[in-house]
């Protein structure tokens, strides 16, 4: 009897598995009392980080718990609680009032609902000295017991004899915003949720990364605050060894789904997304800036930001070229765009690199592309470049009376309408105005200052909360490359397919991107086993086509890694050579990207 095959299903939560560290950490609240109850007297650090090897017995244990932004620090506070400190210091009391922050940072925020200048500011400029030299000679007035210090800043105040770093990840902020929690220490906390997110992107986040940085190397513990009322805890050490493991083999990130007006179905068919009551328009599957790792010491989880990979391996998982050009940034980016049984999405443009540095102070700007997974309908399209003939101040009027509740924008009037099928590949170099058309899904990469979309028109909707979405108009104007035409975009912009390998094992094509972006991007193809060329950077791979593949390292680097239909995953520099593989010999395509030699 015929065995039905067997499905592959898209994986929500992947983990990446450490080895060595069984049984390290310790989950929920009652198991992080009782290690923090047993840490008596084990550390030899005496006082605020002044060392005495010759002392092992000590009355007094100073515990300092940095806190990001986001953090429940109630909740922090309450894990603290059985050990009876002595005394407490809350760190944030000792920073400026939140109005005389809001104040400094006002410039740097700006106006505008969306955009904002990218904070060169540190967290000590709110922390007056006087304060925290109040809060020193308090804590060195203690004689005995446990002194607690902990908030956001913490560690400004005092290292002590135990350092934890109590983290969050960044989408379980954004989902905490909406549900009404303020930034931090601001007076203005009743903001829409796109502002608190663009003070956390712009200013908060900057701060706190800057802190934790200099504690990675170095905490004792990493306590994980992300999942309300389940908190975990596991030693730096193992925490460390968890992340240099992940850098030197292929892993995917917890990806996340957010609805948006113009969405569609297709995702919450194929992925098995819970009903949310409207639809899925963004997957976020390819985004260290944005999506967490789940680290799995023996069956216990600890979730961290996929950014704490970066930060602490960015030699190993990036390649020694790539890290030279971009640092401790990852400069590519895989997410998901779904108008499946949707509509259009807003006709946009990203803005040139010299206005992002000179504007926002961004290194690098959003060069991007549209890979076609899917196309359905009639009719699909993607609206990309000037028509020919467009002359800007008639295109300009016409936006702004549509923008000032005139007649709409004739879309098609000013831009090109470009039919597409799956599997097409649509290059968008910044300056070029576009947006996939409704039945698409889109699987769009690019480099990862993905905040800067100037929107020129939505098509005259609302939002899903009802309020207009933000038109950046003069923005965009101001980055519109007039020069890709019609002509231009079809002879540079769509398809732009050169096979560069191709015998009995498969095909190697390259589809991009155009030569103003620093990104290139592959097909391979294959029924068998094929050899995966390294360039000395990252790969990050989607799979297109198939129901599964198997990536093999040619120097038994790793494990055989497994990745399903429409997943992406992260292959380190640091990983090696390595090969795609079909494991039951069907058809498969991936898409990689890496950054050009």
């Amino acid at each position: 009897m015929k065995q039905d095959r067997p499905t592959y299903p898209y994986r929500q939560f992947p983990t990446i598995r450490v080895t060595g560290h069984d049984g390290a950490v310790s989950a929920g609240s009652d198991a992080i009392k009782i290690s923090l109850s047993r840490l008596r007297g084990n550390y030899g650090k005496n006082g605020c980080g002044k060392i005495d090897p010759g002392k092992t017995d000590y009355k007094k244990i100073i515990i300092t718990v940095e806190c990001y932004p986001g953090v429940d620090q109630e909740e922090v506070l309450s894990l603290f609680s059985p050990l009876n400190p002595a005394e407490t210091v809350h760190s944030d009391d000792l920073a400026l009032a939140p109005e005389d922050i809001d104040a400094q940072i006002r410039r740097d925020l700006t106006d505008d609902p969306v955009f904002a200048i990218m904070t060169t500011r540190r967290l000590e400029e709110f922390f007056p000295p006087e304060n925290l030299e109040a809060a020193r000679r308090l804590i060195d007035a203690a004689d005995s017991g446990i002194v607690l210090v902990y908030g956001v800043g913490a560690s400004l105040v005092c290292q002590g004899d135990l350092l934890i770093l109590a983290d969050i990840t960044r989408w379980e902020i954004q989902l905490r915003y909406r549900r009404g929690l303020p930034n931090w220490r601001t007076a203005r906390t009743s903001l829409p949720r796109n502002e608190k997110y663009k003070r956390g992107y712009f200013a908060e986040w900057r701060w706190a990364d800057r802190v934790k940085d200099r504690l990675l190397p170095r905490m004792d513990f990493y306590l994980d605050m992300t999942t309300e009322g389940a908190p975990a805890m596991v030693s730096g050490e193992a925490y460390r060894e968890a992340l240099s493991q992940a850098a030197a083999q292929p892993f995917r990130m917890v990806p996340y789904f957010d609805p948006g007006v113009w969405g569609g179905d297709w995702m919450a068919a194929r992925f098995g997304l819970p009903e949310n009551g409207s639809n899925y328009a963004w997957s976020f599957d390819g985004v260290p800036e944005e999506n967490s790792l789940l680290l799995d010491f023996g069956g216990q989880l600890i979730q961290t930001p996929a950014l704490n990979l970066v930060h602490s391996c960015p030699r190993e998982l990036l390649g020694d070229r790539v890290h030279a050009r971009f640092g401790r940034e990852f400069p590519i980016r895989f997410d998901m765009l779904d108008t499946v049984h949707g509509q259009n999405l807003s006709l946009q443009v990203h803005p040139l690199t010299e206005y992002i540095q000179q504007q926002f102070n961004m290194h690098y700007t959003q060069d991007e592309s549209y890979y076609l997974l899917d196309a359905q309908g009639e009719d699909p399209c993607v609206y990309l470049g000037i028509r020919t003939g467009t002359d800007p101040e008639e295109m300009r009027r016409a936006l702004e009376k549509a923008q000032s509740g005139g007649p709409a924008f004739p879309a098609e009037r000013f831009v090109n309408r470009i039919p597409v099928k799956k599997h097409d590949h649509v290059l968008i170099p910044a300056g070029t105005v576009h947006c996939s058309g409704a039945d698409t899904m889109v699987l769009e990469i690019s480099a990862t200052p993905y905040i800067f979309t100037f929107k020129l028109w939505d098509w005259g909707r609302l939002d899903l909360d009802g309020r207009p979405r933000p038109i950046h108009l003069e923005h965009g104007m101001a980055n519109i490359q007039w020069e890709r035409d019609t002509e231009w975009v079809k002879e540079n912009l769509i398809n732009a397919i050169t096979i560069l390998h191709q015998d009995e094992n498969g095909t190697v094509e390259r589809t991009g991107l155009h030569r103003r972006e620093f990104l290139d991007t592959y097909r391979v193809s294959t029924k068998k086993e094929l050899p995966i060329r390294r360039n000395g950077s990252v790969h990050v791979i989607n799979l297109v086509e198939g129901s599964h593949a198997l990536l093999l390292s040619q120097s038994e680097n790793f494990p055989p890694f497994a990745l399903h239909y429409a997943e992406t995953c992260i292959v380190p520099e640091a990983a090696g050579a390595y090969s795609i593989l079909s494991p039951e010999g069907e058809p498969i395509r991936a898409v990689i990207a890496c950054v050009r030699d």
